[in-house]
Order: structure tokens, then C-alpha cells, then sequence
């Protein structure tokens, strides 16, 4: 059994894949980030007139992201305590890290999934950070074929 989830509260995907599949009681979302659902913003960036990062603000686009995770797990029938293991992917370890790890316990403090965070060179969007997730679903949320 394999299920597409789309959530229209949460920013539209850049390409061609949906933000979240569920395969038996796995729920694999795509890579998410800090933009704004129904707009190219994204919460504390400034470009410039080529669409190149002036500045960002890491603390506001950790929250979005967050933010976002939630709106897509609770399309899918999940929520925040079913996820199981996040990649967290940021384009300025040295300046970033401490920030998004503070964040990211107040986020993670009641469920702590495992966790791997690398340094990319550039994400597909200006943004500086985005989350790869898997939950596992209790057998409760778990869609059945009828």
C-alpha cells in the first residue's frame, strides 16, 4: 500500500513530488523548507535584485520549517511525536548550528527522533536549512484499503 499526501496549507512542492508518501506505517516526507504556504517568501531572507541571499534570519526560517513539518504530518494523519528520524540539511554549519539546535529542542524536547545534520553547498531555493523526515504511524492511523 503506497498513499501521496499533498497538504494545501503548506508550501507547494518545487518539482514534481508530493510532500509526503506513505508506505505500510511509514510516512517518508519530502524535503521541507522555510517558505510560505501560497508564496515564494520565505521568512527572514532579504535578496537582492538577482535573487541572491543578502541576509536570513536562521532563527525564523527554523520555526517555518517546523512549521511546516506540522502542517504536512497533519494532512497525513500524523502528527510531531510520530517522527522517527529527521536529516536536517543547512547551508552554513558555523553560523547556523547553534541556533537550529536550540530551536530544535524546543521542538524535539517531548520526542527525540534520530537525527543527522550536514552542511550542503546550496538548497534548490534560497533558503538555509530543510528537514528530510520519516514517521512511523501507530496502527490507529494507518490507512486501510477498502
Amino acid at each position: 500500500m503506497s498513499e501521496l499526501f499533498n497538504a494545501d496549507q503548506a508550501p507547494k512542492p518545487v518539482g514534481l513530488y508530493p510532500h509526503a508518501r506513505q508506505v505500510g506505517n511509514l510516512l517518508f516526507l519530502s524535503g521541507v523548507g522555510p517558505r510560505q504556504a501560497g508564496s515564494s517568501d520565505i521568512p527572514g531572507v532579504e535578496l537582492n535584485q538577482n535573487g541572491e541571499i543578502i541576509s536570513y534570519d536562521i532563527a525564523a526560517q527554523c520555526h517555518s520549517v517546523f512549521q511546516n513539518i506540522s502542517t504536512i504530518l497533519a494532512a497525513a494523519n500524523a502528527d510531531w511525536m510520530d517522527l522517527v528520524d529527521v536529516t536536517v540539511f543547512l547551508t552554513n554549519m558555523k553560523d547556523d548550528f547553534a541556533t537550529y539546535n536550540r530551536i530544535y529542542a524546543e521542538y524535539f524536547s517531548e520526542n527525540m527522533p534520530c537525527r543527522t545534520t550536514v552542511e550542503i553547498n546550496k538548497l534548490p531555493t534560497p533558503i538555509a536549512i530543510e528537514l528530510k523526515c520519516i514517521a512511523a504511524l501507530p496502527a490507529a492511523k494507518i490507512k486501510k484499503e477498502v
